[in-house]
């Protein structure tokens, strides 16, 4: 109802204020026509270059600009493999007479487990008040066969408040898991500390 008020009462409003300028422009109109601009000499305004002809031209005045000479180009290659030439200085070998010396026996494919993906924890918000700078949780764990960490138990730490955050962010951790004969194998007692240090 309130838009349909508006309407009516604006309306109106908006022809009153268009006529007025209307009639406001038209008299200022007629009232200029009788100002006397001056003299009525033409001004011309010519925005193109034009070269006028004169008796003292010379032909070299109108000589293109040399333009800038294109780079050599560069040099053909004759070596069909593109090989560099390289010059090899041999030094004398050292004399190994009489050492022991122990090689091996070649590659060894046993190891042990070895982490692959280790997600940083994220910092607890409701430890930040009762917090040190920096905070430390002893973590132990088992890895399987298939890398995956079982069993994660807190050992020892500095601030209870980020036993649960350590816990959260071991259990996504992978590793390759250990390799004995070939095997894989399922490896206990890994150990790692994991530290929280608020950033600034």
């Amino acid at each position: 109802m309130s838009t349909i008020l508006r309407l009516l009462g604006g309306i109106p409003g908006a022809v009153i204020v268009t006529v007025g300028l209307f009639l406001l422009l038209a008299t200022v109109i007629t009232q200029r026509q009788d100002v006397d601009l001056g003299d009525e000499t033409a001004i011309e305004i010519n925005v193109t270059r034009q070269i006028e002809d004169r008796a003292d031209q010379r032909v070299e005045d109108f000589q293109r600009p040399v333009l800038d000479q294109p780079p050599p180009p560069p040099p053909m290659v004759t070596d069909t493999d593109f090989r560099p030439t390289m010059d090899v200085q041999m030094g004398a070998l050292p004399d190994l007479t009489g050492v022991d010396v122990e090689i091996g026996t070649g590659f060894d494919p046993d190891r042990d487990a070895q982490p692959l993906v280790r997600i940083p924890p994220q910092y607890p918000t409701q430890c930040i008040g009762r917090a040190q700078d920096v905070e430390t949780v002893m973590v132990e764990f088992d890895v399987t066969p298939e890398g995956n960490v079982v069993d994660p138990r807190v050992l020892d730490t500095t601030n209870p408040c980020f036993n649960r955050a350590a816990m959260r962010a071991v259990q996504r951790w992978r590793y390759n898991p250990r390799v004995v004969d070939g095997v894989q194998q399922p490896r206990t007692g890994v150990r790692t500390a994991i530290d929280f240090a608020l950033e600034e």
